[in-house]
């Protein structure tokens, strides 16, 4: 009894250091999310740059991140998601230093596309990696956890360019992200490869023996083993598999939209422009704006606890409609508050209030559970095309969203432009409760026997 106790604890602590060294690319992700809020009223300064160009120098990282995730796609399936993390460590690191040292708007955009595949490797790879190293009682919450990284590396980026805001050394702020990239990269040396893509590429061996490492039993290894194999023997995988066979075109297609619903639920907008709503919201001097982006990403990073505690408890879709709800809430209000005019202290911090009160309800749900279902609908064979087209739409509808947001505000009116992003919300309540599965507590092989049997959407998780 002794021995299976300490053979559960050392399996459970294993786990958890792989899952958790695999997450420290949502930190970086969340590091070059934030930082470039506080870098921009800067660097436009120095750099001499126009608004237009200004949405660019953003967008330009979801740009890069749509190309890093059709390249993470390949490099994760030819050579296993560990290489693929290790080639977005080594991106990271070049790619901060290049925006550091940028002479000129040009190279600063194409620093930022580097730094964007950077982003793709991370956002594409390590969620699936998660997905296929965790047991199915606690892999929401392991998946969760990456959310949690990133939006603790978006409180970390915004406390740095608050603090260098007085010197207003906008080159230190980007070039900082190299040395967490460089902790990311060694530490990716110790992970094993994923037993999923060990398996799919024919060594069974030693996917039971990174299982064992896992596992608390060897029969629990051996079984998870079994089911492995059985869901390798559809025989089309990737492009072939999606074109001839209409059930993986529906998980694809689920992935899609989950990615599109999560960037036009408007909170890159708030990621990227904090310290433009800020100004909107009466608060006039840059540090101001710099501290309240602070708040905005602690709220964010605190939320992300509520989704880490209940996503295997609650369940996914109650909480992505929670989610949606609140959202759909606070950018209305904050419209409202916007359009009738912010005359006095009382409705400033009203409307900071709602602003906050939308941040709550994204990252309680839409944020990590987006990630987490885009990696557990996909059937084995067809897992890195599916997620490969997942992500490559999130960062370009990101992009979308990025290079649009200030355009919006100066043609459309800033209260419009919120009341938008709240009718989005509200759309996506509706396409939840028709489309998304509820996943929690089972096996990858389970929901893809469900979907690959013709199963409704909504029903592969039973």
């Amino acid at each position: 009894m002794i021995d299976n106790a300490h053979r559960q604890r050392k399996a459970r602590n294993f786990t958890l250091f792989v899952g958790g060294i695999a997450a420290l690319s949502g930190l970086l992700f969340g590091l070059d999310i934030g930082v470039i809020a506080g870098a921009l009223p800067f660097l436009s300064h120095d750099l001499n740059i126009t608004s237009h160009q200004q949405e660019w120098v953003v967008s330009a990282m979801m740009l890069g991140a749509a190309i890093g995730a059709l390249l993470a796609g390949w490099m994760s399936y030819r050579l296993g998601r560990k290489k693929s993390i290790l080639a977005g460590a080594f991106l990271f690191i070049i790619g901060s230093l290049w925006s550091a040292f940028s002479p000129d708007v040009t190279s600063l955009m194409c620093a930022r596309m580097l730094l964007g595949i950077a982003v793709g490797f991370a956002s594409y790879t390590a969620p699936l990696y998660i997905a296929e190293i965790a047991p199915e009682r606690y892999r929401g919450s392991m998946i969760s956890m990456y959310q949690m990284m990133l939006t603790t590396g978006i409180v970390v980026a915004f406390l740095s360019d608050a603090a260098l805001s007085y010197s207003g050394n906008w080159r230190l702020m980007l070039g900082i992200i190299a040395f967490p990239a460089i902790v990311l990269f060694i530490g990716v040396l110790f992970l094993p490869n994923s037993p999923r893509w060990l398996a799919a590429i024919g060594r069974h061996n030693d996917a039971q023996k990174v299982l064992e490492r896992l596992r608390s039993t060897d029969l629990q290894a051996q079984q998870e083993l079994d089911e492995i194999r059985e869901s390798l023997l559809v025989k089309q995988s990737g492009w072939a598999l999606f074109r001839t066979n209409s059930n993986f075109r529906r998980s694809v297609g689920l992935g899609v939209l989950l990615q599109v619903m999560q960037q036009f639920t408007g909170m890159n907008v708030v990621m990227y422009y904090a310290p433009k709503i800020f100004a909107i919201a009466g608060f006039a001097s840059t540090s101001q704006q710099l501290w309240g982006t602070v708040v905005v990403g602690l709220t964010n990073m605190l939320a992300t606890l509520i989704a880490v505690g209940l996503v295997d408890r609650w369940g996914r879709k109650p909480m992505l409609i929670t989610s949606f709800f609140i959202m759909a809430v606070g950018m209305g209000a904050l419209g409202l508050f916007i359009h009738n005019g912010i005359h006095s202290v009382f409705i400033q911090y009203a409307t900071i209030t709602m602003l906050l009160l939308f941040i709550i309800g994204f990252a309680m749900a839409a944020g990590p559970i987006v990630w987490l279902l885009c990696s557990e609908v996909q059937p084995l064979k067809g897992r890195d095309f599916g997620i490969t087209i997942s992500t490559t739409t999130n960062w370009i509808a990101n992009m979308i969203v990025g290079a649009t947001f200030l355009t919006l505000l100066e043609s459309f009116g800033n209260a419009n432009t919120f009341w938008l992003y709240g009718g989005f919300n509200v759309l996506f309540i509706i396409l939840t409760f028709w489309l998304v599965p509820e996943t929690k507590n089972v096996s990858l092989e389970h929901i893809e026997r469900n979907l690959m049997q013709g199963r409704p959407l909504r029903h592969i998780g039973k």
